[in-house]
């Protein structure tokens, strides 16, 4: 009877130190359950991401772009200089951010673009396929190989976040 009063005793003082603790659970639990939740929805989120780009990468083959190009294309007589295609994608490229869309001046500006862009990728061995591509799906390649030429060291203008192109006619 002793040991019994004993343990009880011992429970009692416990669930008296731990009074504390359950009601700050309860009193905080709609602020835990609101981390855990998004946590929980920020993991997936990252995971669905990376998976995302996983897909990407297998897609376009980016890890892969840069390893097969033949050098000896670069020493061919016909072939205009990567310089001068540098060039004039920087010429054209800030041209084409002027233009801001106009209808005749923006599509010709946009069509020597896309030309000089696809002999910048025949002179590294980059694949391309802006002439088999319209609309949308061009505009998407044609980012696509602006960052292939950037990460092979070519830097092309670009428009930034802060500051829209301007529009002449007003």
């Amino acid at each position: 009877m002793a040991g019994g009063r004993a343990l009880m005793l011992v429970l009692a003082l416990l669930a008296m130190a731990c009074l504390p603790v359950a009601f700050a659970l309860l009193l905080c639990f709609d602020e835990i359950a609101d981390r855990v939740a998004c946590g929980w929805s920020e993991w997936r989120r990252r995971r669905r991401d990376r998976q995302t780009i996983a897909r990407l990468d297998r897609a376009f083959a980016a890890d892969a772009s840069g390893l097969d190009v033949d050098l000896t294309e670069l020493d061919r007589p016909d072939r205009r200089p990567l310089e001068l295609l540098a060039a004039d994608l920087r010429r054209l490229g800030h041209h084409r951010l002027a233009a801001g869309g106009r209808s005749v001046v923006y599509r010709s500006v946009i069509d020597a673009y896309d030309d000089r862009l696809r002999a910048a990728c025949r002179a590294l061995g980059m694949v391309e396929h802006l002439a088999e591509l319209a609309g949308v799906d061009r505009e998407i390649e044609r980012v696509r190989v602006e960052g292939a030429l950037a990460a092979a060291g070519l830097g092309l203008p670009a428009v930034r976040a802060d500051r829209r192109p301007r529009d002449r006619r007003a």
